[in-house]
């Protein structure tokens, strides 16, 4: 018992992916927000998480981390030398339209505002959905974007991806009876997503 809760402990002392990128979610500030955003769908594809990282990196040193300079950069610059510093080999050209498609979506339907699409959904249901109509934004990326949003959006509040589940369950660490609302679950959350490699969970 004493094992399993110094373990639990350990795990809600994880560095966010979030922080990892220097994005600050509790500023509740709308540039955060679409950060986070391009930063999600970064991680959601299918590379790595190194490669992700450096990716998002890449868009910061280029200044490009609102959905008007993305557009104004064009899918020429973000295809190289945007993609290329960040290590993508795969899929350059296709995220590249993915993230150019979805920044002029958030403009026209949202007047590119994070926090307007969710001051609009109705409930945490259509909060997810409203996400997954952007292109290529699948329950892995909307999941990505959402857990760690949860402390702050009051219909932010996606179930833990199976593979945490299974992980919480082979480290005796009982999710379910705590607070989901939380930053202190989320860096819980986010431990155990990185003992991943460790556990063979994939």
């Amino acid at each position: 018992m004493l094992h399993m809760d110094t373990r639990t402990k350990e795990l809600q002392h994880s560095k966010l992916y979030s922080e990892e990128l220097g994005i600050e979610l509790a500023r509740n500030d709308d540039a955060e927000y679409f950060k986070w955003f391009l930063a999600s769908t970064l991680f959601g594809g299918r590379i790595s998480e190194t490669i992700a990282k450096h990716t998002y990196q890449s868009f910061k040193r280029h200044d490009l981390l609102t959905p008007r300079k993305i557009l104004r950069a064009g899918w020429h610059y973000l295809v190289n030398p945007v993609m290329r510093e960040g290590g993508y080999v795969h899929y350059d050209e296709s995220k590249s339209r993915q993230i150019l498609r979805n920044s002029q979506q958030l403009l026209n339907e949202y007047g590119g505002s994070l926090q307007r699409l969710h001051e609009l959904a109705k409930d945490a249901n259509d909060l997810e959905s409203r996400l997954q109509i952007f292109h290529g934004i699948g329950p892995v990326t909307v999941n990505i974007f959402l857990r760690e949003l949860r402390p702050y959006w009051r219909k932010a509040n996606p179930e833990p991806l199976p593979v945490v589940q299974k992980i919480a369950k082979q480290m005796s660490v009982d999710i379910e009876s705590l607070n989901r609302k939380t930053v202190t679950f989320t860096r819980l959350e986010a431990g155990l997503i990185r003992l991943r490699k460790h556990t063979g969970n994939h």
